[in-house]
């Protein structure tokens, strides 16, 4: 199978070669025409000046270009190229004395075949050696580009890869501790037989539709990913009772607008986590945004004594502020703007996204 290949693959490269030394030959013969010359004769004067023609031309596309040019090594280019023209400017001068010598029969004065001098039969020689030579380099040059451009694609598609390998990580993190919560809590109300409890289930039921299937989607509307908070906030209202306060303020939010899913809930889970004040309630106020293409989210939860010096996150198994920001960097880059403060009786975090640039 192999040799058949190589069979087809010879046949066509001799073919295709063949055509244009064919033409190469058509081109000496109208170039080096005389009024009263036969076509016989300048044809076979011609015919003397193809085998160097051709050697040349070989000798640049095959092996100076290659091995020396493409590989920068211009030294060694400058100096085989000129002896392949010393060399090749010897066999020319050669192949025209013995063309003229044995076309003419010595006759020249009146079978002369052709009316170009020495120097522009070297110059026609070199005509179709430069032409093959600049051929051989943009084909080298277009090759390049393609093999490079396969090769970013190749890169790119790795990094891709990796970022959403990471993204899923990240995302993995989240859930344990936002379903761990939420059980405990519809736990805690089983326990007690409370009659939310299959309000509950059937809230925890469409926040796990949500993790399970939305969460694997690039982008989500931001309108779903506000829904999904006031679910959670309402799972935890059901487990802190009068313990908890939360005022959730949203401004002018486009309906078509899209994010990254599950964006906001690690500071949410945060404030819960953190936000007992030192008479144990939790008082947290949210404020979303929307304008002029970028994305304003505050959150500020209250904070105890205990409590002062509190690390977003710092437990092991939390999902982390270097969770946080990693995720924040793959999704968009430069183009967020993250500030968190940590007070004596407050936990601020405000995040900015340019949505245009990202």
């Amino acid at each position: 199978m192999k040799l058949l290949r190589l069979l087809k693959y010879l046949t066509k490269k001799i073919f295709l070669h063949g055509i244009l030394w064919m033409a190469v030959l058509l081109f000496f013969t109208f170039f080096f025409g005389v009024e009263g010359a036969t076509l016989k004769n300048v044809f076979e004067f011609s015919l003397y000046l193809l085998p160097v023609t051709i050697t040349t031309t070989y000798s640049f596309v095959y092996y100076i270009i290659p091995k020396f040019l493409l590989l920068r090594n211009y030294a060694h280019f400058v100096f085989y190229s000129i002896c392949a023209i010393i060399i090749s400017s010897v066999y020319i001068i050669f192949s025209t004395f013995y063309g003229l010598v044995f076309l003419s029969q010595m006759d020249v004065a009146y079978r002369f075949p052709i009316t170009k001098s020495l120097f522009f039969i070297i110059i026609a020689v070199y005509i179709v050696v430069l032409l093959a030579c600049s051929f051989t380099l943009l084909k080298n040059y277009y090759k390049t580009i393609s093999t490079n451009e396969e090769l970013k694609n190749s890169v790119l598609q790795g990094k891709l890869q990796l970022k959403e390998q990471q993204l899923k990580y990240l995302k993995m993190q989240i859930h344990p501790h936002f379903l761990f919560n939420t059980l405990n809590t519809l736990y805690a109300f089983s326990l007690n037989k409370n009659e939310k409890t299959p309000k509950m289930i059937l809230q925890l039921s469409n926040l796990l539709d949500y993790i399970l299937y939305q969460t694997q989607k690039p982008l989500v509307f931001l309108s779903e990913e506000i829904k999904h908070l006031r679910d959670y906030i309402e799972l935890e209202k059901n487990r802190f009772q009068d313990k908890l306060e939360v005022n959730f303020k949203t401004k002018n939010i486009s309906e078509y607008t899209q994010i990254p899913p599950m964006l906001f809930l690690p500071f949410l889970e945060n404030s819960f986590k953190h936000g007992k004040d030192t008479n144990g309630t939790i008082k947290i106020d949210i404020l979303l945004t929307q304008k002029d293409g970028q994305l304003y989210f505050e959150i500020i939860n209250s904070k105890g004594h205990t409590n002062s010096e509190q690390n977003f996150g710092a437990n092991e198994n939390g999902i982390g502020l270097e969770n946080v920001k990693q995720r924040l960097n793959l999704l968009f880059k430069n183009h967020y703007f993250l500030e968190i403060e940590n007070l004596q009786s407050q936990f601020k975090v405000k995040l900015n996204i340019h949505l245009n640039k990202a």
